[in-house]
């Protein structure tokens, strides 16, 4: 996710002499059906085409040993090189004018245009696209939908009216009024009163919504993704990596920064942000905070003692204290390459890429999102049983136990009912925390 923008510059700078082909090599088993990598390939809106190399044949016979690999192939298809892992914009601008110059003296190079038939072409336009979290407020009866892919905040009442939008749907980041306003995919929200803080993923900030006098800004994140581990410091001047989600605690806004592979602490007061739990390393370590390891933090919620985070990249589901002295400890989960769909106790369950996460009545609600199901896991003892869904994703309502979703990515609960931000689906669902009946909440008036 990290590389398809700053690969987008230089598809759209070299569209004439360069063409990109993405070889999609699937780590978990949901992502080798070629639904789901059409439906990746839409929301991360790529414009190039995609080779679903689900049994790594493609992988194999280039080499390949790490996510992501670039490799350089010439005009008379021979193999120039390769390049593992993320890059800087500038070194492969330089790289790529040099060696175009090459191949133009040679006249290898062919100008002629290619015509491809996108994705996108291919879809209708829906009230939600792609919709990333949820968040329902009992107390004011309000219910904020990330509409990820519209790059706007969609907010309804519990019952689906649409009340107001903030933002203008147009990709970017810009502060201002609603109308004005521009995110690019956000994501995970917290309500602090009449302010409302935005994991702003792409644009790798924290955005702060005024609510009551309908305006945005920027409270964290300079909008350029980090490139390097760092310290923090002054909110507003420090470089962000994919925020995926937000908890506030008293005076503290916590903070899932999946890029980091961390937990992020923003402080109201003074406005400073710092890493607060996590070395930055991808793993599964337990320890204390600053020690552990964690993989793509994507989900967070507090019950006033603990964080507890949905650990993506290892299937986990992992607690880390908020007393600075405590640790990080591991509920469900075992490492990088364990993932499966298990009901259990502790080392016997099994989840896959897990990202949504909601805490209600001491029982913590999981969106196992590859796995197309709602799960119930409690703290106390590490058990995990299913709750609602099944393994084949669709959009089926009814009973829970065969009610479908399509990745589910983003849970809330309120007034006895879960608010479910289903993807792939482009919807929001809701499930009856006490029957279990699911149903598809109707956006009226947007």
């Amino acid at each position: 996710m990290h590389v398809f923008p700053q690969l987008r510059k230089l598809e759209e700078k070299y569209a004439d002499e360069m063409i990109v082909v993405g070889v999609h090599s699937a780590k978990f088993a949901a992502e080798k059906d070629y639904e789901n990598v059409r439906k990746a390939v839409l929301r991360y809106e790529i414009e190039h085409p995609v080779v679903n190399d689900k049994d790594f044949e493609v992988w194999s016979q280039y080499g390949a040993r790490a996510w992501p690999t670039l490799m350089f192939i010439d005009p008379e298809g021979k193999v120039l090189g390769k390049h593992e892992g993320e890059f800087a914009v500038a070194d492969l601008d330089s790289l790529l004018s040099k060696m175009i110059a090459e191949y133009d003296n040679n006249q290898l190079v062919n100008r002629a245009p290619i015509t491809l038939n996108l994705e996108k072409y291919k879809e209708w336009e829906r009230p939600l696209s792609f919709p990333g979290k949820a968040l329902a407020d009992e107390r004011s009866n309000r219910l904020f939908i990330a509409d990820s892919n519209h790059n706007r905040i969609v907010v309804t009442d519990l019952r689906g009216n649409a009340l107001y939008v903030v933002g203008s749907g147009k990709q970017g980041l810009r502060d201002g009024a609603f109308e004005e306003a521009r995110f690019h995919d956000p994501q995970g929200m917290a309500l602090d009163g009449d302010t409302l803080f935005i994991a702003d993923t792409k644009n790798h900030a924290i955005r702060a919504v005024d609510l009551a006098n309908q305006s945005v800004i920027t409270v964290a994140g300079t909008g350029e993704q980090a490139r390097s581990f760092h310290r923090g410091g002054n909110a507003r001047f420090v470089q962000l990596r994919s925020p995926w989600d937000v908890v506030l605690e008293g005076d503290s806004l916590y903070i899932a920064m999946a890029g980091f592979h961390q937990i992020w602490r923003y402080d109201l007061n003074t406005q400073e942000v710092s890493a607060f739990a996590g070395n930055g390393r991808e793993r599964i370590v337990d320890g204390p905070l600053a020690n552990a390891e964690l993989a793509q933090p994507s989900g967070i919620v507090s019950d006033g003692e603990k964080l507890y985070f949905t650990d993506s990249e290892t299937s986990a589901v992992r607690s880390a204290d908020l007393n600075t002295k405590g640790s990080v400890n591991t509920i469900v989960g075992l490492h990088l390459f364990e993932f499966g769909d298990v009901d259990g106790i502790g080392d016997e369950v099994r989840l896959q890429h897990p990202i949504g996460i909601e805490l209600h009545d001491g029982v913590l609600y999981i969106a196992d999102t590859y796995n197309n199901k709602i799960k119930r896991i409690y703290p106390a003892t590490r058990g995990a049983t299913s709750f609602i869904g099944v393994n084949t994703p669709g959009h089926e309502d009814g009973a829970g136990a065969f009610a479908q979703f399509h990745e589910p990515a983003g849970l809330s609960a309120a007034r006895g009912k879960l608010y479910i931000a289903d993807t792939n689906n482009h919807a929001v669902r809701v499930a009856d925390l006490n029957t279990q009946e699911v149903s598809t909440l109707e956006i009226k008036g947007l």
